[in-house]
């Protein structure tokens, strides 16, 4: 298993540094964290021990606290960490790593500092309990073949985390794919997300803008696209596997922004069908609401019996529950697919 980034220091060292380098140091940290919490994630889906309890894993009611402030932490894990005794899977540590990860360079200094070292204590931990399964056997899970071999590409499973941009608190899935066209992949965000695919979207990578040119050519102006439809994610994404994210943009009205984290690949686990939806939080907005400015409105009239839309809202929605959300649903849905709107 790779060196654990956070044991490498005792506490962060930013004090004598100024804001720029703080930064610096501060986006580093959490790079090594979340790429650290994506390898041992996957290593242990390669292992078979994804799902199991986390042998000797403890948490001091500071830790819990501060893991409780956390927006990233799913609202299951939330859930256990309000229990004392409360047992957690190494997919849950490494859930919680990743969400660490992801808020360590915000807030004040004295916050920074608290979420670095309880990141340090979920990696120890990560670390001590997958080593005991066999270093041959992890070194062997964390090196899929390269590329070049088409077969050894054909058995490459792609993870993407999937974030709905200035959603708070935050809209996200963890998702695994195989290797797929841009078009296929639209359609797993789609399925995994809740859309229903019924408006235009285009994506943005490495500052090129990616889209199916039947939709998006109007016939007025010159086509500047990249036809998604003939780009595969093997044809993307960096031969080292290393961490990069980009842009998914739904319904050009509502302007939907995503954030797709490509965190990492692995080899295809035998007998396992893809796609999963390993995680998540939070219902998906409903379509044509206004985007998030008008997410947060409707969730306010919602809950307010008194507000004027509140009768118009329940009669449009019904009950709708922004907290729920269902992994194994998502990925019934997300195995069913879409219907192909070429075919009709």
């Amino acid at each position: 298993m790779p060196r654990n980034p956070a044991s490498a220091q005792d506490a962060p060292q930013t004090i004598n540094f100024d804001a720029a380098k703080k930064a610096q140091v501060l986006a580093k940290n959490a790079a090594q964290l979340a790429e650290f919490a994506a390898t041992a994630l996957i290593a242990a889906e390669s292992l078979g021990i994804k799902t199991k309890p986390l042998e000797h894993f403890t948490l001091s009611p500071v830790q819990r606290e501060v893991l409780l402030t956390v927006p990233e932490v799913t609202k299951s894990i939330k859930t256990k960490l309000a229990k004392d005794k409360a047992s957690f899977t190494v997919a849950e540590v490494a859930s919680m790593t990743m969400a660490l990860a992801e808020t360590s360079i915000e807030g004040d200094p004295r916050k920074q500092i608290a979420v670095l070292l309880v990141a340090k204590h979920l990696t120890d931990r990560l670390q001590d309990g997958i080593d005991g399964l066999g270093e041959a056997k992890l070194q062997k899970a964390q090196k899929p073949k390269g590329k070049s071999n088409p077969k050894a590409a054909a058995n490459t499973v792609y993870q993407f985390k999937i974030t709905l941009v200035e959603s708070k608190p935050r809209i996200w899935r963890r998702i695994q794919v195989e290797d797929c066209t841009l078009d296929k992949l639209h359609e797993h965000i789609q399925t995994a997300m809740g859309w229903t695919n019924s408006h235009l979207h285009q994506f943005e990578i490495f500052e090129k803008r990616y889209g199916d040119p039947e939709l998006l050519d109007d016939g007025f102006d010159e086509f500047q696209c990249i036809d998604s439809t003939k780009i595969k994610m093997s044809d993307i994404t960096p031969n080292a596997g290393k961490r990069f994210s980009f842009a998914y943009e739904y319904d050009f009205g509502d302007g939907w922004e995503h954030e797709i984290l490509f965190e990492g690949s692995l080899q295809k686990e035998p007998g396992k069908k893809y796609p999963l939806c390993l995680e998540g939080d939070r219902a998906c907005p409903p379509e044509d609401v206004g985007g998030i400015g008008g997410f947060d409105e409707f969730l306010e009239a919602l809950a307010d019996p008194k507000h004027e839309q509140h009768d118009d809202f329940m009669e449009w929605v019904g009950d709708f529950d922004p907290e729920k959300f269902d992994a194994k649903q998502a990925t019934k849905v997300m195995k069913k697919g879409l219907p192909d709107w070429r075919d009709s």
